[in-house]
């Protein structure tokens, strides 16, 4: 049958066309924009998946610019405490070799002292002028802040990292659950209520030193807990007359607590009248003890304890802190103070979260900050003060130097295993995990080259034919003509 008015078979043709045109286009499209899903049309699952990988893509990158910047943040401070642990070395350098009284002039000390001034100044200045993005590190801004420290029962107290829930506190409660102890030794006379029967030598040594102490016959405990306590900077052992023990008993004891406390007395020669930790004034001449560290358990968790230094590490709390003579000594005893806020704390995870939160608490290193517990702080060693050249207090002097190169250098140490384990190790991780993601996204919504070329040039051999197509089609009514004539 021949018709004329409605032309099927173009219409097919035109249909044809403009899906080829179409799919044409489509390939056109994705080989000049690269992307396989240009709207959510090309593939709805596909355009979500790929837009949430998207998101991924973002967090990540931002958690690894997070972790760069805050090892830049923490490679200043730790420049700053290079210097400081620098000045302290040469302060005990100029400190020990002020100790050499006999072969310096008066003259020499003034100057020694004058460095030690000068150098304490240096350590301020940089205490206060380490600055990253207008922000000081080093003067105690980015220290932990706390409320509720019961300061007899804790002397000092440092917290290196907290995770604080966003708009609260974190309480901390600490339980001795046994108290250390000081390393004693005991001593009784031959005499009458614990006074020598003869002429006696001891020498006693405990953790800073030795001391050899003679007394006459008759000499009471009393003279000599006195004598002994007269060099107790000098040995780390003090003394009392106890009747607990027995009446005129002396008892030797450490002035420091733990297992590292020790505390030994021994009668020198034979004619001494002493007894040591027995009865026998003839042969037990003498004995030696050790201190004991105690049991203490923070938040749940027990704590590693040096006498009466108590640190504790976990994932989301890190502490030390040093115990009152009396609480850390004692069995049974508790504390409890919170967290408020404070530290330094950074973002190194894709989620905005505790999990992804870090912190680490940066002290001051101010002269008036380092330093401390019963030797003082670094700022006694300074013209006038306590432990100045002048003083001669050499012996507390360096034992302050020394405790504030301790702290120094367990800053430094912080930093370091922070930078190396924490944020290395998370920058390396958020890589990986950015390689991976980025990957995933890119299957999901770029174009594949080879396959979309093949498409594109089947696209346009179709085209052409259904362009032929459609010519022949139209044509095809124009053969009516041939019957009117």
């Amino acid at each position: 049958m021949t018709r004329i008015v409605t032309n099927v078979q173009s219409l097919i043709a035109q249909r044809v066309v403009g899906q080829q045109n179409v799919a044409l286009n489509q390939s056109l499209t994705r080989l000049s924009t690269g992307l396989r899903i240009n709207t959510g049309a090309d593939d709805p699952a596909g355009l979500i998946g790929s837009e949430s990988l998207r998101s991924d893509k973002v967090a990540i990158n931002a958690a690894v610019e997070n972790a760069r910047r805050a090892d830049n943040f923490l490679a200043v401070a730790e420049g700053g405490l290079q210097e400081v642990n620098a000045l302290l070395l040469e302060l005990e350098d100029l400190l020990d070799r002020s100790a050499n009284e006999a072969g310096l002039s008066d003259a020499e000390v003034e100057a020694n002292q004058a460095q030690i001034d000068a150098i304490l100044s240096s350590i301020d200045r940089i205490a206060n002028t380490s600055t990253f993005n207008g922000q000081k590190l080093l003067g105690g801004n980015f220290e932990f802040t706390t409320s509720g420290v019961n300061t007899t029962n804790i002397d000092t107290l440092r917290i290196d990292t907290a995770k604080i829930p966003e708009g609260a506190t974190r309480t901390v409660t600490i339980d001795v659950v046994a108290g250390s102890d000081y390393a004693v030794v005991s001593g009784l006379g031959g005499g009458t209520a614990g006074a020598l029967s003869a002429a006696t030598t001891i020498e006693v040594t405990g953790n800073y030193g030795s001391e050899v102490l003679s007394f006459a016959s008759g000499t009471t405990a009393a003279q000599i807990a006195a004598a002994v306590n007269t060099s107790s900077q000098l040995t780390g052992i003090s003394a009392i007359v106890s009747t607990v023990a027995g009446t005129g008993h002396v008892i030797f004891a450490s002035t420091q607590y733990g297992a590292d406390a020790v505390v030994s007395v021994e009668v020198l020669g034979s004619t001494g009248r002493m007894a040591i930790d027995g009865t026998n004034t003839t042969t037990d001449h003498s004995s030696s003890d050790n201190g004991v560290d105690g049991t203490v358990i923070v938040n749940g968790r027990t704590a590693d304890v040096n006498g009466l230094d108590v640190t504790m590490r976990s994932g989301s709390l890190s502490l030390q802190t040093t115990l009152g003579t009396t609480f850390g000594s004692t069995n049974g005893g508790s504390t409890s103070f919170a967290i408020t806020g404070g530290g330094a704390v950074f973002s190194i995870a894709p989620q905005v979260n505790m999990v992804g939160m870090e912190g680490i608490g940066l002290q001051s290193v101010s002269s008036g900050s380092l330093g401390g517990g019963t030797d003082g702080f670094l700022s006694t060693l300074a013209s006038g003060a306590t432990n100045d050249l002048s003083s001669r207090n050499f012996a507390t002097a360096q034992r302050v130097i020394r405790n504030a190169q301790e702290q120094v250098s367990s800053m430094r140490g912080r930093i370091g295993a922070f930078q190396k384990d924490t944020l290395q190790t998370t920058v390396n991780s958020l890589l990986v995990a950015l390689e991976n993601t980025a990957a995933a996204e890119s299957a999901i919504r770029e174009t594949d080259f080879a396959e979309e070329t093949s498409a594109l040039t089947r696209a346009q051999i179709l085209v052409n034919s259904s362009m032929s197509t459609l010519q022949i089609a139209n044509a095809q009514p124009q053969s009516v003509l041939s019957l009117l004539q």
